[in-house]
């Protein structure tokens, strides 16, 4: 039997594209869970590599002869898959942020749970918003997108080549981070917005009724009136998880046009 020589030509590039996937797949919102195995990750990872290795141009890496130039090589093609990753995995931050502040408001911010991802302890109403988070993003085939977003970074900027910074990256972080936190305001407002109303409601009682305790009567009241506003709001989850989507593929082609390869 005989071997096909021109397999070991594109070892290089397939050992460069497997690192690349790799770190999008350590950080990704549904590849990256914790609970899921590590060979698993590993083969699937190894899997997609051999996919588009035979589907992307045979990268040019003869000027990286020097051992420590390829390993620069391959630090750069981790960090830019672990880039991609991060830039997905600011969907599941945003709605960690928005469970936290409505957990905050309605009383059940001392109540936490374990989350298998981050290993932290998150609030249970961000941990209800990041589970069903994930399930309508695998339901609108969110993690295809993901699939399509890494494929296409090969044609952006391909394997083996130097990047080069066209805009400052500092303002488009920057601006990224402030997203996150206006996204997750944005979600948690109908709850804060009636836990306020409740509040000014409880404030006029304890000066009409001074004998009532407020303290003890509020509590239940805001957990009602949140857990009534949540499940309301539930109808529109969909959509923000639509447009979180969006956002994820727009965010990771900004940073595809904020470095280019040469």
């Amino acid at each position: 039997m005989t071997i096909p020589l021109d397999i070991f030509d594109i070892w290089d590039g397939f050992l460069l594209v497997f690192v690349r996937v790799t770190g999008l797949f350590v950080v990704s919102p549904v590849f990256g869970r914790q609970n899921i195995p590590a060979y698993y990750k590993i083969g699937f990872s190894f899997f997609m590599a051999v996919v588009l290795s035979y589907t992307i141009p045979v990268p040019d890496t003869g000027s990286y002869n020097r051992l420590f130039a390829f390993i620069l090589l391959v630090v750069k093609e981790f960090i830019i898959g672990l880039v991609l990753g991060y830039l997905s995995y600011l969907i599941t931050t945003a709605i960690y942020l928005a469970g936290q502040m409505i957990d905050m408001h309605i009383g059940f911010g001392m109540v936490n749970v374990l989350d298998p991802v981050s290993n932290i302890q998150i609030p249970v109403t961000a941990d209800f918003y990041f589970i069903l988070t994930v399930l309508m993003f695998l339901a609108i085939d969110g993690h295809h997108l993901l699939i399509y977003t890494l494929a296409d970074s090969f044609s952006r900027f391909p394997v083996g080549s130097a990047v080069v910074i066209e805009k400052p990256l500092l303002d488009s972080i920057v601006r990224l981070f402030g997203s996150v936190f206006v996204i997750s305001f944005k979600i948690a407002a109908p709850v804060t917005a009636a836990i306020l109303v409740v509040d000014v409601a409880l404030g006029v009682i304890a000066k009409a009724v001074p004998q009532m305790n407020v303290f003890i009567v509020g509590l239940p009241i805001k957990i009602l009136i949140g857990l009534i506003v949540i499940l309301f709001t539930l109808v529109a989850f969909r959509n923000i998880v639509h447009v979180l989507t969006g956002g994820m593929q727009s965010e990771m082609t900004n940073f595809f046009e904020l470095i280019r390869g040469e």
